[in-house]
């Protein structure tokens, strides 16, 4: 589970309200509760996986705020742009309420407190366990903070922390590039982002249905502003364990690698052991990988062939065919 920073912070001052209820934003699915009075709480978290992990604690979740607090919890993103809109966020939905922020030194929390520090005073701070708790009260001087969905330099729709915000991303172009003209009918795009490798996918004719499936709300939704092909849907889900509606002729993806700051080979294994179960008997996977992941085992596993067609010295093109069963 994460670590219990909240804990460790009420024992060295902090103080939560004694009644009303307490927001908790991004908050991961496996947080350590100790410090925190779980029926007064609500989490809103856009990450599928962890939204199911809160319902399924019994924990009431949502995609945005709804309702009244008397504090916030701020969970601090990987994104510095994500983490700012996060903090204006939760200042606009707890007005003079307790703002605590809480996050690790590898996901910026230093540099973040001394910006936090610039604009406020806070009411305190603790350090633990590579990480950092502070708190103070809600001001209107971080509604600059705030963070919207947006056009990129390249036309397209993203926002704060979504993976390639900024423009198309190279390895799925790569994958793109090297795709055949047909690839069935039925496809889909597993860690479809902000939808940049579907366009690609929908310039094919021989296309009928798409599913573009996502576990980030905020990408999805921005997926959502750039395909307007109808052919395509949208599936807000943990790709590791979507069913299709049938089963697909292709699969296409650009997995994620990255669990926090770390590498996570064990996700883009995951998605390939759920590509094999969604295929037809004759159904293909197409990939990109960053060239030093160790995916050609799994495919080795899960497909009766499997071998690289393309790539340079970042990264690798592999296609595999007729998935085990």
């Amino acid at each position: 589970m994460t670590t219990d920073r909240l804990s460790f912070a009420t024992e060295a001052g902090l103080s939560l309200p004694s009644d009303g209820r307490i927001l908790l934003l991004g908050a991961p699915g496996d947080l350590v509760t100790e410090a925190l009075p779980l029926e007064r709480c609500a989490v809103v978290q856009r990450f599928r996986p962890d939204f199911d992990l809160w319902q399924r604690r019994g924990v009431e979740v949502s995609l945005t705020p709804e309702g009244s607090f008397t504090a916030a919890v701020v969970f601090l993103p990987r994104a510095r742009e994500l983490a700012e809109a996060r903090i204006a966020e939760a200042c606009a939905a707890v007005p003079d309420g307790l703002i605590v922020v809480d996050g690790l030194k590898t996901d910026g929390i230093e540099a973040l407190v001394k910006a936090l520090k610039s604009r406020t005073e806070l009411k305190g701070q603790v350090s633990k366990t590579h990480g950092k708790t502070v708190w103070f009260t809600a001001t209107d001087v971080f509604a600059d903070w705030a963070r919207a969905p947006g056009l990129n330099a390249h036309g397209n729709w993203t926002a704060p922390g979504v993976f390639s915000a900024d423009g198309p991303d190279p390895a799925s172009q790569a994958l793109l590039a090297a795709l055949p003209a047909k690839l069935g009918a039925q496809v889909a795009d597993l860690g479809a982002g902000w939808g940049g490798l579907s366009t690609g996918l929908l310039s094919r004719d021989s296309l009928a249905a798409l599913h573009l499936v996502e576990a980030d709300r905020t990408a999805l939704d921005c997926a959502e502003r750039n395909v307007a092909d109808p052919r395509a849907s949208f599936h807000w889900a943990d790709a590791t364990s979507w069913e299709p509606p049938a089963l697909l002729d292709t699969v296409v993806m650009n997995p994620p690698f990255h669990k926090g700051r770390k590498a996570d080979p064990a996700l883009g294994q995951a998605f390939i052991s759920a590509a094999r179960r969604m295929l037809k008997p004759a159904g293909q996977l197409w990939l990109v990988a960053n060239r030093h992941l160790p995916y050609e085992t799994a495919l080795a596993t899960h497909f009766r062939a499997s071998e690289e067609i393309a790539g340079d010295s970042r990264f690798k093109i592999l296609h595999a065919s007729r998935p085990t069963r």
